[in-house]
C-alpha cells in the first residue's frame, strides 16, 4: 500500500524508519543529479537563475549526488557569506559559487587518480579528495554547512557498498538507516563529495573508519554492529539514487530536479575489456533507472503528489511550450548533453555553454511549471557564447 502523498509511481521507497505524517511538508527541495564536471557546470547555471529569481533563500534542502554534489558543497560552503539583498538575490554568487567551480572545471582530477589506483589500489579516492579539498574545499568540515536555521540543509549523498542503502552526510548527521547514526560529524566537506562522487569501477570505493562508540546508541535497524560501523564502505550517490531524489521527495512538498545526468547510446561495437566494459555496463543500467525515475517524477507532479518542476540537460526547450525562450537550439545542446561524464579540464567555452544551457533550462522550467509571472531573462549568463 502506498503511504499518503504518494502515488504509485513514487520514484522513491519508503522504509519503516521514515516519518509517518500524511502529508509532505511545506517547502522547496532542490535535487541535482550526477554527471561529472558536465553536470556540475549545468546546475551551476541552474542555481544562477534560482538565484536571479530569488528562490536560492526559498530552499529548505540541497540533495545531491556525485557531480550534483560538488555544486552543492560549494554552494554550502559560500552560504554565509553570499550576502542576501532585499529581494532575496545573493549579491556574491558569482564571487563565491560560480569562480570556485569554474575554477575546478580547469583541472584534470580523474586520470592522475586512475593512474594512482593502478599503483596502490584505493589510493584513487584519496586523491580525488584532495583534489576537492585544493580546489574548493579545504580543510572544512560538514559542520562549516549552513545550520537549518540559517539556510537549507544539504544533504550529500553516497550509496554503502555493504548495506546497499543511502548514506547520507549532513551537517546535522550521517546517517545509513540499517548502520546507524552520527550526530554533529567532522568529516572533511571533500571526503563526504569524494564519496559522493566515487565513480566506478575506478574511483570507488570510499572508505571511512569509525569506532561503534560514534553512533547515536540503537540508531540502526540491523546492522549497527562491526564491521559495518567500523570500516565503512560508499560509492557514487548514483548508483543508489542517480537523480538525488530520496531525502528531499520523503519531506517536502514542491521539488526541483535538475537533471545533468547523460545517455548512453547505441554503439556497434562495445569495449569488450573489463574496464570500459564494465563501464558501458554501469551507462547502460543508469539509462534506465534514470529514465524511470524521471517518468515517475514527472508522474506524481501529474498526480498532484507533488509540486514542481524537472529540468534536464536532454530536454527540449521547446517541449515547455513557452512564447519565449533563450535561443537553444536541439542540435546544439544535444551536444553539450552527450559531453564525457569526467572529472577532466574544460575548455572556458565549453564551461561557459555548459552553465548557460542550465540556466536557460531552469528559466522554462520554471516559468513552466512553477512561476508564470517570471520574466524571460535578456540573454544568458555569458553572452557571446550561447549554448555552442
Amino acid at each position: 500500500m502506498d503511504r499518503p502523498g504518494t502515488t504509485a509511481l513514487s520514484p522513491v521507497e519508503f522504509i519503516s524508519t521514515d516519518p509517518t505524517e500524511d502529508q509532505p511538508e511545506e517547502g522547496i527541495a532542490l535535487c541535482l543529479s550526477g554527471g561529472g564536471y558536465r553536470a556540475m557546470l549545468f546546475h551551476l547555471g541552474a542555481l544562477w537563475r534560482l538565484n536571479e529569481t530569488a528562490y536560492l533563500p526559498q530552499l529548505k534542502r540541497v540533495s545531491s549526488v556525485s557531480g550534483g554534489s560538488i555544486t552543492a558543497g560549494v554552494l554550502g560552503l559560500a552560504w554565509p557569506k553570499l550576502d542576501f539583498d532585499d529581494r532575496g538575490v545573493a549579491r556574491r554568487f558569482k564571487e563565491q559559487v560560480v569562480a570556485p567551480l569554474r575554477r575546478l572545471a580547469g583541472q584534470t582530477i580523474d586520470v592522475p587518480a586512475v593512474l594512482s589506483n593502478l599503483v596502490v589500489p584505493g589510493s584513487a579516492s584519496r586523491r580525488i579528495a584532495s583534489a576537492y579539498g585544493r580546489y574548493v574545499f579545504g580543510d572544512c568540515s560538514l559542520q562549516a554547512l549552513p545550520a537549518d536555521d540559517q539556510g537549507p540543509r544539504f544533504v550529500i549523498n553516497a550509496a554503502n557498498l555493504q548495506s546497499t542503502a543511502l548514506w547520507r552526510f549532513s551537517r546535522p548527521y550521517m546517517w545509513d538507516y540499517r548502520v546507524g547514526k552520527i550526530e554533529n560529524p567532522t568529516v572533511p566537506l571533500a571526503i563526504a563529495v569524494a564519496a559522493s562522487s566515487a565513480a566506478p569501477p575506478m574511483l570507488s570505493p570510499v572508505v571511512l573508519q569509525f569506532k561503534p562508540a560514534d553512533y547515536v546508541p540503537a540508531s540502526g535497524l540491523d546492522l549497527q554492529l562491526p564491521p559495518y560501523n567500523t570500516q565503512v564502505y560508499l560509492t557514487d550517490g548514483g548508483v543508489y539514487d542517480n537523480l538525488g531524489l530520496e531525502t528531499a521527495w520523503k519531506r517536502y512538498r514542491t521539488i526541483l530536479v535538475s537533471d545533468g545526468g547523460g545517455q548512453s547510446g547505441a554503439t556497434p561495437n562495445p569495449h569488450r575489456d573489463w574496464l570500459r566494459g564494465t563501464a558501458r555496463v554501469i551507462g547502460v543500467i543508469d539509462n534506465q533507472v534514470r529514465d524511470l525515475r524521471k517518468r515517475q517524477v514527472i508522474s506524481s507532479y501529474r498526480a498532484g503528489a507533488r509540486s514542481g518542476a524537472y529540468w534536464g540537460i536532454r530536454s527540449h526547450i521547446a517541449d515547455y511550450g513557452l512564447e519565449e525562450t533563450l535561443p537553444c537550439p536541439p542540435q546544439r545542446t544535444l551536444a553539450l548533453a552527450n559531453v564525457p561524464t569526467r572529472l577532466s579540464a574544460m575548455t572556458q567555452g565549453r564551461q561557459e555553454e555548459l552553465i548557460n544551457w542550465g540556466y536557460a533550462i531552469c528559466d522554462a522550467a520554471l516559468r513552466k511549471h512553477v512561476n508564470q509571472a517570471l520574466a524571460c531573462p535578456a540573454d544568458f549568463p555569458y553572452r557571446s557564447v550561447g549554448v555552442g
